[in-house]
Parts: C-alpha cells; structure tokens; sequence
C-alpha cells in the first residue's frame, strides 16, 4: 500500500558552486561517506551529488518528523540506487512495516529523486 510520495528537484549547478565555494566541508557536512566516495568517482560529481541532495529532500517529504542531512543517504545495489537509514530511523521504518522506493535521474542542468514510501505486505 503506498503511503507518501515525495519528489525533489535540483540544480546542478547550485551544488557545483556549493563546492567550489565550501568544499569539503560542504561534502561532509551534507553528505554520508557512501555518497561522497561514490561521486568523487566521477570526473564531474555534481550531477551525482545534486541527485542523491534530491534524493534526501525527497524522502523528507514522506517523513513526518525532520531528519539531519545524514540520516537517510543513497547507497548502490549494482547499477540500482537505493536509499539507506541510520539506524534509528531504520528501527523505525522497519517497526512501522515501511519501505522506501528511489528512483533518481540527472541531465544537463537537473537532477531529480522520486519516493515512494510503501507499506510491506505481511505474508
């Protein structure tokens, strides 16, 4: 049964000037290392950064109490982004019987994340 959608929307190129203005101290403070390593990968990691920006924006959105920039962050399964939790919110989705579902998509200028927060089915 799904829930709560949530759909964020961000410019690339806000985050490539966050970068160049604060750096590491913005990757850090933003961003959990799983992300980090995963889009220093890259030759420009801005697009990656501003779809997993969008990706916490859009899980909040789903989420009725706010949460810090590291808890919930994107980590990959294969090619598949997936979102992943610290643990208290993890206990508490997982209490709760939820699941979130991410899609994430990057052009040009935009990176944008969909969530869909879904209740498991109980065999």
């Amino acid at each position: 049964m799904i829930l709560a959608l949530g759909a964020d929307l961000v410019e690339i190129g806000r985050v490539r000037a966050l970068l160049e203005r604060h750096g590491e101290r913005a990757l850090r403070r933003l961003f959990h290392e799983e992300e980090r390593l995963y889009a220093l990968r890259h030759q420009d990691p801005a697009p990656s950064l501003a779809a997993r920006l969008a990706a916490k924006e859009a899980f909040q959105k789903c989420w009725p109490e706010s949460l810090s920039w590291k808890a919930v962050w994107v980590g990959m399964e294969g090619r598949k982004p997936t979102l992943r939790f610290a643990p208290e919110l993890e206990a508490a989705l997982r209490e709760k019987g939820l699941k979130a579902l991410l899609t994430l998509s990057h052009e040009r200028t935009h990176a944008l994340a969909v969530v869909l927060l879904v209740r498991e089915a109980s065999g």
